[in-house]
């Protein structure tokens, strides 16, 4: 017996790789449902050998269904994820709307598994931000270790990240820059990203960070422990898909960088590749299609007691999203409802 499953957002990039990653983690579906506004109405979406038609977010009746994994941003899951929570089902937000909610649980399954049971109170778990859910992957299995004190993160985010429209903005910015008769028009982004770098996501808070910044401050303290301090600079970088992460870690005790190695190996959802070679590492374009969070580059640092750096990529349309929201419904299935 499986499950009665919606995916709000069939259309878009995030909804699309949901659908790809349902079909290949062969989860357990009894009936799959693919949403889309209006204008995308009957648009063919694949799920696995099976061709779906959209149907209208609008009309859609969520009653008798068991989950809904949403991709349709925050402005329409504020008005339809109630309606679908309040008919039984159990939706899955990729939005920003619900995360920083006291009473909605921010879950990574690898880090923090039994914050599912919490889901009850609104019928809604939330699903972190992309850049802050590849990094606490690597952060959980070192901080039950040594307690991590401080943070420090710059993030190299692909334009993916910002939906069609950045990859878009960047294909047709890289043809115009070869092309003397074309001219390099910025919309999505506030500078020209092809062969540039913008430290600028999201909008500017009142103490000079972004709000993608501040996203992973307040997310890494409700994902994994609210002592932990973090301070972040994300940069959206010229890359299609991926995203990149320098990470500096200051624990408590000391932990010695082969130690850390040898604990990454073994955490869930992580693949180390540290080689210190020539490509002894790995890249956002080698880690496309992959689940798994990837860390090279780990070493101590000695201009601080108990300090370490490490290198974290992964393909941020999965893990960042689709595969995070897959595998939340993977673990409600299997913790809570109980069907497959």
């Amino acid at each position: 017996m499986g499950y009665r499953v919606v995916v709000a957002g069939a259309t878009g990039n995030v909804g699309r790789e949901m659908l790809n990653i349902l079909a290949e983690r062969q989860f357990p579906v009894d009936e799959i449902a693919a949403l889309a506004s209006r204008r995308s109405l009957g648009t063919e979406v694949s799920f696995g050998d099976t061709t779906l038609k959209t149907q209208d977010l609008d009309t859609f009746d969520f009653t008798g269904w068991d989950m809904a994994l949403f991709a349709i941003g925050s402005d329409a899951t504020k008005k339809y994820a109630p309606m679908a929570a309040r008919a039984g089902c159990v939706v899955i937000d990729n939005s920003s709307l619900y995360r920083y909610d006291p009473e909605v649980p921010l879950i990574v399954p690898e880090v923090n598994p039994q914050a599912v049971h919490g889901y009850g109170k609104k019928n809604i778990i939330a699903n972190p931000n992309c850049s802050t859910a590849q990094m606490v992957v690597a952060l959980k299995p070192l901080h039950d270790r040594a307690r991590i004190k401080r943070v420090v993160v710059s993030t190299y985010q692909s334009v993916s990240g910002a939906g069609k429209e950045g990859m878009d903005e960047l294909w047709d910015q890289t043809k115009a820059v070869y092309n003397p008769t074309s001219d390099i028009t910025q919309k999505k982004f506030t500078k020209q990203i092809a062969f540039n770098v913008i430290p600028h996501i999201d909008v500017f808070m009142e103490d000079g960070s972004t709000k993608e910044e501040w996203k992973m401050v307040a997310e890494t303290k409700k994902i994994i422990d609210p002592k932990i301090k973090v301070t972040a600079t994300c940069v959206r970088v010229p890359v299609f898909v991926g995203h990149a992460e320098a990470i500096n870690i200051e624990f408590e005790d000391h932990l010695d960088e082969d130690e850390a190695r040898d604990i990454l190996r073994e955490a869930p959802g992580i693949m180390v590749i540290d080689k210190r070679e020539d490509g002894g590492y790995v890249t956002p374009i080698e880690c496309v299609g992959d689940f798994a969070t990837f860390i090279s580059r780990i070493r101590q640092d000695s201009t601080i007691d108990n300090g370490l750096n490490l290198w974290c990529v992964s393909d941020n349309l999965r893990k960042g999203a689709a595969l995070n929201a897959v595998q939340i419904a993977e673990l409600l299935g299997r913790e809570v409802l109980k069907k497959g």
